[in-house]
């Protein structure tokens, strides 16, 4: 097998040696689909012996062209569970596995022998079971009933299917870093547990905003066109007819655009009155959208991204989705291999999304061939208990309890801003870590906009551009564990935060990197936004098609890296716990664009053609697609049209006749729909919005979601539970803090003395604030 890797930023991977951090961690794979061998990909591709157990007919998913990355660096071997060979086989196996992946719980009854399996049950809805016909794995059926397609922005504003899995790739990357948690955890306690990431856990961490919801309001309307429902944030048609994503997401950036178009300050327009937020009220952002409409017109694409990349207004251009392995942003971070594989010839498909500097991981093989290792592969041992303790670090310490969560004791110090960085953190606050957000005394601009992605830390504000706030600020990397930023190319350097400066003060610290470009290529000290890699990566060009491009109302870009962020570190930790080592691990959004496009950007001779959409897209097929019923929509997933016609009860004759099929729906209530077709056997469910889909008993049980306060006493909803743990479970987590609300604590617990602190705050190096109030919920797309 040979795999090149073309570019400065790559390495030559034929016969690499270089051992990931999982190195001697077996994981059997009884998952078919996306999302769980996707899962078993990731830790394969960082060190992880993965064997994949397939029926006899194989993987359903053999037949699409995604196959051949999702299941790289894997062994297969096909087991018949109906009979006893294959019933003795699984439990040889089971028990000499570290985890284990599957979506069906009878599918690993019996593992007493092996108390420190982990268990990565991932089940296409909730693990109480899935609600349509057939229960197969489905991001159609789930996207439409857990009510994302319904905050897709479009022009009619009904449910708009997105030609992506986005939830089923998040689903597996979120569920890797939780499996990799556990092995963490169990570094510690010896003992396995299972960690539940279902496909209803991969839609919140997708798109979270969705789920920040008050019950008192009715649904947010999307009818604002595909390019969403922010003027300052949205796509534009140049002169040239081409089209360029404005990336004006702050007032910072805006002011720079409203500067570089030339429409004058509308910040003193006496409709804005100086409030950003006013810009995108339904009485403003018709105005104001066509304002830059018509300067946009005034000058071609190239002419306009570079004056508003000369007055730093984040923009891109929309690309084509079949170039972007090919970009050379792409193919200089090492994001794009070729690989030579035995049934398909040369595939090239995406890289690695995160780079560890210790540990760097490799594409070691293609896809198995169905079978292909039946006799060698498996042969395990069984598991002995793992001995509790560590030969590292451990970072457990005396203290106040820090709650539950397989991450319980880690101490992080998140310098993220925006999105990405932030929700990284509360994605490991959730986990059980101690996470401080460290921001200026200006305080991060998405702060009130993004209050969800800062939940579960303290707060910590600190200037670090002087010397007096880099003194302090090193006491408290002196009592960290991992230190994160998502700052643009030599921010960090510059603030002595820096992987190189930061290992001076503690050896055994992990730094993490998250940047929009990557660090290499020509495009690298650019700032990027998600929507803007959306953009260029061919994301909104695919899901529009031969109509206008689509902005994907879900941040996938920043919820990518978020939870890829998080699998970086909890590699990291592991190799630590095991070596004593610390390690610098860098991701991006970049990185991201290639791993949630996995299964459409891999090419090889005869692969068939990626999905595309189309104006407001209710669906691939006839069969496969929204329909509108008496009083609602309705989405299904049939064999064929003929069956829907059947299950509904039209003659035969209209059988192959979808406008027939769609007239009888118009005036079909849906809830006598539902129970024809589910009656049937027919994969059905309604298509509904977020708050419906919030009062689900499943979701209710799954504690997806949390009931919080304003400060009148009024509720709203916001994202709780992104994954549940047997053994582990972490308590509810905190509020998102004010600026520095935790200033003063934080500094004296990591050495300062009360005089030194006080000192700080009297010189505005350190802002001791107050608890977070919010005062209202915003829509940003």
């Amino acid at each position: 097998m040979t795999l090149r890797c073309p570019g400065s930023g790559r390495r030559e991977a034929a016969g690499i040696a270089a051992l990931g951090p999982l190195t001697g961690v077996r994981v059997l794979e009884l998952s078919t689909g996306i999302a769980g061998p996707m899962a078993g990909m990731l830790l394969g591709d960082y060190g992880a012996e993965v064997v994949k157990i397939e029926p006899p007919a194989g993987d359903p998913a053999r037949a699409l062209a995604g196959f051949a990355v999702w299941n790289r660096n894997k062994q297969s071997v096909v087991v018949d569970p109906r009979t006893d060979d294959g019933r003795r086989r699984l439990a040889d196996l089971l028990a000499g596995a570290d985890v284990c992946i599957y979506a069906e719980a009878a599918q690993i009854d019996e593992v007493a022998g092996n108390p420190g399996l982990v268990r990565l049950h991932m089940p296409p809805y909730t693990a109480d079971g899935t609600p349509w016909a057939g229960g197969a794995e489905s991001h159609g059926l789930l996207s439409a009933i857990s009510g994302s397609a319904s905050r897709q922005s479009s022009f009619e504003g009904g449910p708009v299917h997105i030609v992506y899995p986005f939830p089923l790739y998040v689903q597996a990357v979120w569920g890797a870093a939780c499996a990799v948690a556990a092995l963490v955890e169990r570094q510690r306690s010896g003992a396995g547990q299972t960690a539940t990431v279902g496909g209803i856990q991969g839609i919140l961490a997708f798109n979270p905003g969705a789920f920040v919801l008050d019950p008192t309001q009715p649904p947010l309307p999307t009818n604002f066109g595909p390019g969403g429902r922010n003027p300052c944030y949205t796509t534009y048609r140049c002169q040239d007819g081409e089209w360029l994503f404005l990336g004006s997401l702050t007032p910072k950036f805006q002011a720079n655009a409203f500067r570089a178009l030339g429409v004058g300050d509308l910040f003193a327009d006496q409709r804005i009155g100086g409030v950003p937020r006013r810009l995108t009220l339904p009485e403003n952002r018709e105005w104001v959208r066509d304002l830059l409409a018509s300067a946009f017109v005034t000058r071609t694409r190239r002419e306009w991204l570079d004056r508003l990349e000369r007055e730093d207004c984040p923009a891109g251009p929309l690309r084509d989705r079949d170039e972007w392995l090919d970009h050379p942003q792409v193919v200089a971070n090492g994001l794009r291999v070729d690989i030579d594989d035995p049934e398909r010839g040369r595939v090239v498909m995406p890289g690695l999304c995160i780079d560890l500097s210790k540990t760097p991981g490799a594409i070691r093989a293609p896809a198995p061939l169905l079978g292909g290792h039946q006799a060698s592969a498996g042969r395990w041992a069984p598991r002995a208990r793992p001995a509790s303790g560590a030969d590292g670090p451990n970072f457990h310490r005396d203290g106040p309890d820090v709650g539950g969560g397989p991450l319980a004791g880690l101490r992080v110090l998140n310098l993220g801003s925006i999105l990405a960085g932030p929700y990284a953190g509360s994605l490991l606050a959730g986990l059980g870590a101690e996470v401080v957000k460290v921001e200026a005394p200006t305080g991060d601009a998405f702060r009130e906009t993004g209050f969800y992605f800062n939940r579960g830390m303290r707060g910590l504000s600190i200037d670090l551009r002087c010397a007096a706030g880099q003194a302090a600020f090193r006491r408290l990397v002196g009592t960290a564990d991992v230190v994160m930023d998502n700052s643009r190319l030599g921010v960090s350097k510059r603030l002595r935060v820096d992987y190189a400066t930061l290992a001076e003060v503690n050896p055994n610290v992990i730094a993490l990197s998250i940047s929009g470009f990557g660090e290499q290529g020509p495009l690298a000290p650019r700032p990027a936004l998600d929507p803007i890699i959306q953009a260029m990566s061919g994301m909104m060009t695919a899901q529009g098609g031969d109509d206008d491009p689509v902005f994907c109302t879900g941040p996938i870009n920043d919820a990518a890296a978020a939870v890829t962020s998080v699998l970086a570190i909890c590699l990291a930790l592991y190799h630590r716990e095991r070596t004593g080592e610390g390690q610098r691990a860098i991701t991006s959004l970049v990185a991201s664009s290639v791993t949630m496009q996995a299964g459409e950007l891999v090419r090889f001779e005869g692969r068939p053609p990626a999905p595309r959409g189309g104006r407001d897209f209710v669906g691939p097929s006839p069969a496969d697609r929204y329909y509108r019923t008496a009083d609602g929509w309705l989405r299904v997933q049939a064999p064929s049209l003929a069956s829907l016609a059947d299950a509904l009860g039209l003659p035969r004759s209209l059988g192959d006749d979808v406008a027939a099929v769609a007239d009888v729906l118009a005036s079909t209530p849906l809830a006598i729909a539902l129970e024809r077709l589910s009656g049937a056997g027919v994969p059905a469910v309604p298509a509904r919005q977020p708050a419906e889909a919030a009062c689900d008993p499943a979701v209710v049980a799954a504690e997806l979601l949390a009931e919080r306060h304003f400060p009148d006493g009024k509720v709203h909803l916001v994202p709780h539970r992104y994954a549940r743990f047997t053994r582990t479970e972490q308590a509810p987590i905190a509020d998102a803090p004010g600026v520095g609300e935790h200033s003063r604590e934080l500094l004296i617990e990591a050495g300062s003395s009360e005089a030194e602190v006080g000192a700080l705050i009297e010189q505005g190096v350190v802002i001791q604030g107050a608890p977070f109030a919010l005062q209202g919920l915003i829509n940003y797309r």
